[in-house]
């Protein structure tokens, strides 16, 4: 059996697993990135190292499949622009990781793999268009069209978080991502926003908290605006929202559905789904999985 090593690089952590061509993570692991003290190299040192790992216990480990933060041109796996870990931009990042291991390496943006492993074991299985939401600390976005992603002229496709909305000088993330539902409940509360998450805001809600449910209210109002946008532009199949957004399906989906039917004309919407992500934090692994699996069916074929 052929096994692939998957790697899903952040700021905090890099996730990692084996898996074979099901898709089916065998293993996993986790080791801290220390992304901010070593920088890109020590990123690049800890990838090879997890590889090498597995190359030592398994015989037939046959590529390596690797999601990121930052701008990533896909055609060569290489950083363009990573904002929060120092020296990572303009690295090589496949090219080096395919010299140090020996065998097939991608490297994809991270929002770009999970609307990949979403249409591949997910929420979006199947739909000829999806177009997917993260929603955490910020917003990103990812655009996917017959199982293939769309990178755009600056490798930058899809980011609908630096969209202006209602006229305002603030952009989608400054008003839909939890850190802006954070913020509004911390001022109700006269705490600091370091005192609270997003997860905490929704268990303040289910205990009748009338500041976190009216927060949550307005944000599921700007999150549907966001999504409306998405939907007079692209008029995808499917709109999957990732990131802590998609453990709260209870709170989120009917106000989101109702917002955007008052935001879309029928006739625009009638034919695009909202749903919430499945793979949670396996996405991005299983998404860049799935895209190396297809490079190298394109290699065979050449």
């Amino acid at each position: 059996m052929s096994f692939y090593v998957c790697i899903d690089i952040g700021g905090t952590a890099i996730k990692y697993g084996l898996a074979g061509e099901d898709g089916v993570l065998a293993e996993r692991g986790e080791r801290p990135a220390l992304a901010r003290e070593e920088g890109g190299e020590g990123i690049l040192r800890k990838v090879i190292e997890i590889v090498h790992g597995y190359q030592a216990s398994y015989e037939h480990v046959k590529g390596i499949a690797i999601d990121t933060p930052g701008i990533v041109d896909a055609r060569d796996g290489s950083i363009v622009f990573a904002a929060n870990i120092p020296d990572y931009s303009g690295m090589k990042l496949q090219a080096r990781v395919t010299e140090a291991c020996g065998i097939p390496c991608i490297v994809e943006n991270d929002v770009n793999a999970a609307i990949a492993g979403e249409y591949w074991k997910g929420a979006g299985k199947g739909a000829e268009t999806l177009f997917m939401i993260t929603v955490g600390t910020g917003v990103g976005g990812a655009f996917l069209w017959n199982g293939n992603v769309l990178h755009g002229a600056s490798h930058a496709a899809g980011e609908v978080g630096f969209l202006r909305l209602h006229g305002e000088k603030r952009i989608f993330e400054d008003i839909g991502s939890t850190r802006a539902l954070v913020e509004q409940v911390a001022v109700a509360h006269h705490v600091s926003p370091a005192a609270l998450d997003g997860r905490e805001v929704f268990r303040m809600a289910e205990d009748g908290d009338e500041a976190a449910i009216a927060a949550i209210h307005e944000f599921a109002a700007n999150l549907a605006e966001g999504i409306a946008q998405v939907c007079c532009l692209l008029n995808p199949e499917v709109i999957v929202l990732g990131g802590g957004v998609s453990e709260q399906k209870k709170w989120l989906k009917a106000p989101l559905q109702s917002n955007v039917e008052e935001m879309v004309v029928p006739s625009m919407r009638a034919n695009t789904r909202i749903e919430f992500a499945e793979l949670g934090n396996d996405a991005g692994m299983i998404g860049a999985l799935y895209l190396l699996l297809q490079r190298m069916k394109e290699t065979e074929r050449v």
